[in-house]
């Protein structure tokens, strides 16, 4: 086992440092670590059985929404995100923006690369199913902003460029999320003679998601840092309080999973098939994106952290925003939306994968990014 999930724990800082035993490092993992895949996958199935055993299950769940995205749903994001935002050393933010690399790196993989493929791959595979493929392109339009940051943690990726991506991330979002559905779902195929659609998303629906799903933790998450540090100083705030506070990502996490599979678990159970036809594309999608983004990074000589968070961050999509333009769009029992739904029944469990793929080249290397 790797280190990475000790420090998504809350452990210090040093256990990233010096090489460690396979059997030291297993020695200091949690439960809740050492077998982080299962109860992610445990909760994947408790999700999709609680959805199909329990009638009228999904829709009191759903009953009570912020900007379009269940409240449960919506908590357990809050609660996901708001360790690992207060781990962030905001003071190091300037030497992120500083690397043009990254930054350029991300914005050509986010918004250039990424919605191409998606479209790609969705006409490509879902010819004759017009739904389940707008679905898609809406999926890979919609960048990530909150899981993103988890998965990065677990890999031991660079905190504090993945916050700085994501906030670059939902700057982009609220500006192109209307103009690009617009483009891939209308002009582009109207170019070449496929068949069109369109969009109707308000650009403040976007900016109202990102303001709750990214704003209301990156405020206290901030506010964590400074207080913490001016009042206990930092070696205490990393030593102390981030240890108590870190395991609450994880279990915000597999919160969010089961509650966001109860409230679809009929639709996904209930057809097999087109799951399967919807997954194909997913899966060489974000197999696609993080190799290529590892890859990139990998290129420009940056360092491992840099480069997983690289991956991670234009591998990612933010399936809650994408699931509720759907619905608000198309329906919720619309192809459209189920195509979004299965999009974190994938995700979640090939991006935990990719977490120790990553790991695996960790050692290759170098210490830090070249000037």
């Amino acid at each position: 086992m790797s280190p990475t999930t000790t420090e998504s724990a809350g452990s210090a800082e040093s256990a990233k440092s010096a090489p460690t035993s396979e059997v030291a490092v297993a020695a200091r993992l949690s439960t809740l670590d050492r077998f982080l895949p299962v109860w992610i996958g445990l909760a994947m199935v408790a999700g999709l059985l609680l959805g199909r055993a329990v009638p009228g299950l999904g829709s009191a769940l759903g009953a009570v929404e912020v900007d379009g995205v269940s409240l449960p749903i919506a908590l357990g994001l809050l609660v996901m995100m708001y360790p690992v935002l207060a781990k962030v050393r905001y003071d190091r933010l300037d030497s992120v923006t500083a690397d043009r690399r990254m930054l350029g790196a991300s914005l050509v993989l986010n918004w250039v690369l990424g919605p191409a493929l998606m479209f790609a791959l969705a006409w490509l595979l879902l010819p004759d199913l017009p739904e389940y493929r707008t679905g898609l392109i809406v999926v890979g339009l919609a960048r990530c902003i909150a899981m993103v940051i988890i998965w990065n943690d677990l890999a031991c990726g660079d905190r504090e460029a993945a916050a700085v991506l994501v906030a670059l991330n939902s700057v982009f979002q609220v500006v192109a999320f209307a103009g690009l559905g617009w483009f891939y779902l209308a002009w582009l195929p109207g170019r070449l003679g496929l068949e069109q659609d369109s969009l109707d998303v308000s650009t403040w629906q976007i900016a109202s998601s990102v303001l709750v799903f990214l704003g209301v933790p990156l405020v206290l998450g901030y506010l964590s840092r400074r207080v913490g540090e001016k009042k206990w100083g930092r070696t205490a705030y990393e030593t102390s309080f981030l240890p108590r506070i870190g395991p609450w990502a994880l279990y915000g996490l597999l919160f969010t999973i089961v509650v966001l599979f109860a409230l679809q678990g009929d639709q996904i159970t209930s057809r097999p098939w087109d799951v399967a036809r919807i997954a194909l594309p997913l899966l060489a999608y974000f197999a696609l994106m993080w190799g290529g983004g590892f890859a990139l990074g990998r290129g420009l000589n940056m360092t491992y952290e840099r480069t997983t968070t690289l991956a991670f961050t234009a591998a990612g999509n933010n399936f809650e925003l994408a699931i509720a333009v759907a619905i608000a769009t198309f329906g919720v029992t619309s192809g459209q939306a189920l195509a979004g739904v299965v999009g974190p029944l994938i995700e979640v469990p090939v991006l935990v994968g990719l977490v120790y793929v990553s790991l695996a080249f960790r050692s290759r290397f170098p210490r830090k990014d070249s000037p």
